[in-house]
């Protein structure tokens, strides 16, 4: 139907159909939980009113932080439920069955819930206080459908800013980049003494391929990668070839699926490849298998999953010799700062891997261009939380001043690393909008992380008895 241009509303009223469309459909009885979540987040709600299902006066001190990953919709909330004050995590469903039909109920990453919330109850699912949030929205439905596509949805609630946002802000810039270079240098050598800890037990070498590992594994998969690169004298025994490594690494870390029938004839040969050499190979290492539960895949990237990781730590072990020397070679070398990234990245494989090149995991269907085994993001991240705190460590060892310098300047002048959750939040809560730029190098982000870990991770949501305010209060 054509539209006036005359008619001052006619994109107003365009807007409005299409953001309560998106989460108001028509003939549903419930709004959907992305909208109910970004209620609870703002706190569009009417906050003296709020009562448990058997009555108990609730006060939001903090609504917690939002949980854009799995687990609780949000964590570190601070409630006053009755007469306790509480901490914990907030799950938000449409019904009271989503606690047993999500499957909260067994899965151990919902133990510290301290409110379920919920559009409307029905039969109690478990022991939790429950809120139902239907009766207590500050607006229709429909107009906080329509605030949910606006910018103030977007935005971060003032009143959710941490207690030093205020004397952060007040700093000036040249100051608050110093404050995070100095918490930067404790982050340097808090990793470069972890490495030199593992490095009295079993070597510098063996300690830089665990602690890249470690680094491969992402956050969600740390420790599994650390066991496998702890295994690495076991798995590199003999003179296998790359799919050899590939074949044991998968192998051992319990990675390899069990049926091998085929569903792809782009992956069947090249499985078919990896369980000949497993099968021969899997009693002898029968004792150190991993079970695939201690993996966690859920929300995992598909360049971040696990076997693509050790499919290029294969690539890296094969020529592993040539790998660590050309390492040692790159950061002595008088190469510039411009420079150094891409030297860096020459030292990982860039060799060809007919499978991994084209497929993220073994059983995802083929990709439709190549992809590299390693991206410049993970280098960043292997360079910044690893090699460089490695080889600080051991020029402190040595007692080398000149080596332990390149180390610390290339450190300070990397470029930013990919940006993360913890990073996001605490550049909301702690710099707000004004300076949240400030961070635009690998050590700057590693400082604003350092100061989280330092104050944040042992306060809570209300920044309790945090003293790191008062001390930047002080800051002349």
């Amino acid at each position: 139907m054509p539209v006036s241009l005359s008619n001052p509303s006619f994109y107003a009223c365009w807007r409005e159909q299409n953001s309560t469309a998106v989460f108001l459909r028509e003939g549903q009885s419930a709004p959907q939980e992305k909208l109910l979540q970004a209620i609870w987040h703002h706190q569009r709600l009417l906050r003296s009113q709020l009562k448990t299902e058997d009555g108990r006066e609730i006060r939001v001190l903090h609504p917690g932080f939002w949980n854009r990953e799995a687990g609780p919709d949000f964590r570190g909330a601070v409630l006053r439920i009755g007469d306790q004050t509480t901490t914990g995590d907030i799950e938000i469903d449409l019904h009271s069955s989503g606690w047993r039909g999500h499957g909260h109920d067994t899965n151990p990453n919902f133990r510290n819930i301290i409110l379920h919330v919920v559009w409307e109850p029905g039969v109690p699912q478990s022991d939790l206080p429950v809120l139902r949030m239907k009766d207590v929205l500050d607006s229709p439905l429909s107009e906080l459908a329509l605030w949910l596509g606006s910018d103030a949805s977007k935005s971060w609630p003032s009143e959710l800013s941490g207690n030093c946002c205020a004397p952060l802000r007040d700093l000036p810039e040249e100051k608050l980049r110093d404050l995070l270079h100095q918490a930067a240098t404790v982050r340097l050598q808090r990793k470069a003494h972890e490495l030199q800890s593992r490095a009295r037990q079993v070597g510098w070498e063996q300690s830089l391929w665990e602690g890249l590992f470690r680094a491969l594994g992402y956050k969600h998969n740390v420790w599994p990668m650390q066991r496998l690169a702890e295994l690495l004298p076991q798995i590199l025994k003999g003179e296998p070839t790359v799919l050899d490594l590939q074949a044991r690494l998968l192998g051992v870390g319990g990675l390899l699926p069990d049926d091998i029938s085929r569903k792809s004839t782009s992956t069947d040969k090249y499985l078919r490849q990896i369980w000949d050499i497993w099968w021969r190979e899997r009693e002898s290492f029968g004792e150190v298998i991993l079970p695939r539960s201690i993996w966690r895949f859920h929300s995992l990237r598909p360049a971040n999953h696990p076997q693509r990781r050790l499919a290029l730590a294969a690539h890296c072990l094969m020529d592993k010799e040539n790998f660590f020397s050309r390492l040692e070679k790159w950061f002595v070398s008088d190469v510039s700062e411009k420079l150094m990234f891409a030297e860096l990245r020459e030292i990982f494989p860039t060799v060809s891997d007919d499978f991994w090149e084209h497929h993220w995991t073994l059983r995802s269907a083929p990709l439709a261009k190549p992809q590299p085994l390693i991206g410049d993001k993970r280098i960043t991240d292997l360079a910044i939380n690893v090699i460089l705190p490695w080889f600080w460590i051991r020029a402190v060892a040595g007692k080398n001043l000149k080596l332990q310098q390149i180390a610390e300047r290339r450190y300070f002048a990397w470029p930013a690393a990919e940006d993360n959750s913890v990073l996001k939040l605490a550049r909301q809560r702690l710099l707000g909008g004004s300076k949240s730029k400030v961070a635009h190098t690998s050590a700057l982000q590693q400082g604003l992380m350092q100061v989280v870990r330092d104050f944040c991770e042992h306060s809570n949501a209300v920044c309790e008895n945090c003293q790191f305010p008062a001390l930047v209060r002080q800051i002349k």
